[in-house]
């Protein structure tokens, strides 16, 4: 009878939070260089109907805003920490401490302790192989000790590379990856034994972009022709196959009925040919459907607990992954919506309030400069390497400029980027700042925010590194045409 009674309770208590539980969260990313307020971030995810956000650490002003706010949290551990919290258990429980205990006493809704981000991707080349499980157990005690292990449960956000199907292009035929299957299987039957969830990102644009014969329709939510049939089973996109090929890895290895948390899923605007406004609200909308209707994949109808990637746009992000990885937000930078998307209580995006900007002034071009000056190229490079030109190139929003727009545009960034400093429009014999807007068409010459406390303090340490590959692209268009 206490059996009966303890699972009525579990079922009525399911019901009731079903709707608050896997309502739709959101990825919020730090990389920039001018960074909203946090309290106006805050109010912006209240105002647009989002219920839960994901952090990738555990930025002390953020979750000072995220107090009392009535949002649930998934606080995140970098992977560079990962070999300290593994090899010291009071290291694990001091981050607790610091990073969670503090906060909750605070009145922030923490829920999760992400340990590591994608963390067994195959590019890091086994680097954590041997630090993630130890950190994630050390975490785990840490909030036993803490008392908060009933509150906030670990979990470890993942790749969806840790599995896959083989030759097939049947879920049933997934398993995880043979390299990483051991400490796999260790990590789900740890967070099975403490009521945790299995996180996976998964990215139907990388699919396309990884794969030029890949099908376009089967990347979206709205019909595919050639529909896979799974012994009953039919997938008609690669997010239901992707999902359900975890199910596959896990009912497989006896974990049937763990639960999985969709740690990134969305689609970027710019920084390829396939990344623009129209297929990001196509995608995230129709992704947004099937939440809102509890649609669920083949393999695990029902609501689906997911966070969308991204938040806003992120202007300091390594692009070495490629260009789009700076446009993945719902907003641009400073809060602004891109496009018309429902995310549950508002039919439309509501924006950041209260943003400043700097002046209306441009650094661009000057009229009378000279396109065979040596310092052209160098300049150019200089401004990509120190700022963001992702939106210059094939297939990108700014990809129709000629040779002016786009020395004019690596220009600017970095001049907006840098504050508007007199000393940031100082091109030898070749710049000039501009109150005439040289925006055309959708390609728009932004004007920066203005910097605040919470803004990176080092732009050219940031940004510099991240910004090489694209400009040595870009002075070889510029040659292309000179």
């Amino acid at each position: 009878m206490g059996l009966f009674r303890g699972l009525v309770v579990a079922l009525l208590c399911f019901n009731v939070l079903v709707g608050f539980v896997f309502g739709i969260g959101v990825n919020w990313g730090t990389q920039d260089t001018h960074a909203i307020p946090p309290a106006s971030v805050v109010k912006m995810i209240k105002d647009n109907g989002i219920q839960k956000v994901k952090l990738f650490d555990a930025d002390y002003n953020i979750l000072n805003a995220l107090s009392k706010s009535g949002l649930q949290v998934m606080v995140g551990i970098p992977n560079e920490m990962l070999s300290g919290l593994a090899n010291s258990v009071a290291a694990a429980e001091n981050w607790v401490s610091k990073n969670i205990s503090s906060h909750v006493s605070n009145g922030v809704d923490i829920r999760y302790a992400a340990v590591g981000n994608e963390p067994l991707l195959s590019t890091f080349n086994g680097s954590f192989l041997t630090t993630l499980f130890p950190a994630l157990k050390n975490i785990q005690s840490a909030l036993i000790k803490a008392g908060l292990s009933n509150q906030v449960k670990v979990t470890i956000p993942l790749n969806a590379d840790v599995y896959d199907s083989g030759t097939s292009t049947k879920p049933s035929d997934g398993d995880f990856r043979a390299d990483t299957k051991d400490l796999m299987l260790n990590i789900v039957q740890f967070l099975s034994d403490n009521g945790a969830a299995f996180t996976v990102n998964i990215y139907p644009f990388i699919s396309l972009y990884n794969d030029p014969s890949f099908p376009a329709d089967y990347a979206f939510f709205d019909g595919y022709s050639s529909p896979i049939d799974d012994n009953g089973k039919i997938y008609q996109n690669v997010f239901d196959a992707n999902h359900d090929t975890l199910v596959w890895a896990l009912a497989k290895n006896g974990f049937g009925n763990l639960s999985i948390i969709v740690g990134e899923i969305g689609w970027p605007t710019d920084g390829d040919q396939n990344a623009n406004l129209q297929l990001a609200q196509r995608f995230n909308q129709g992704f947004m459907t099937r939440i809102k209707n509890n649609l669920g994949t083949p393999m695990r109808p029902g609501p689906v607990d997911a966070y969308l990637f991204s938040l806003v746009d992120e202007d300091a992000k390594s692009i070495q992954p490629g260009n789009f990885e700076r446009h993945w937000g719902l907003f641009y930078f400073d809060g602004t919506p891109k496009y018309q998307l429902s995310l549950g209580t508002a039919n439309a995006l509501v924006g950041a309030s209260g943003v400043k900007y700097l002046a209306k002034k441009w650094c661009v071009l000057s009229p009378s400069a000279n396109l065979d000056d040596p310092e052209v190229p160098l300049s150019v490079s200089y401004a990509c390497a120190n700022a963001d030109c992702t939106s210059l190139g094939y297939g990108t929003t700014c990809g129709n400029l000629d040779i002016r727009g786009n020395i004019s545009y690596a220009f600017n960034s970095y001049y907006q980027i840098h504050d508007q400093l007199d000393t940031a429009c100082r091109f030898p014999n070749l710049s000039t700042v501009t109150t005439s807007d040289p925006s055309t068409g959708d390609c728009k010459f932004r004007i920066m925010i203005e910097p605040s406390e919470y803004s990176s303090s080092s732009v050219n340490g940031r940004a510099g590194a991240l910004g090489k590959p694209l400009c040595l692209i870009l002075v070889v268009l510029l040659y292309a045409f000179l």
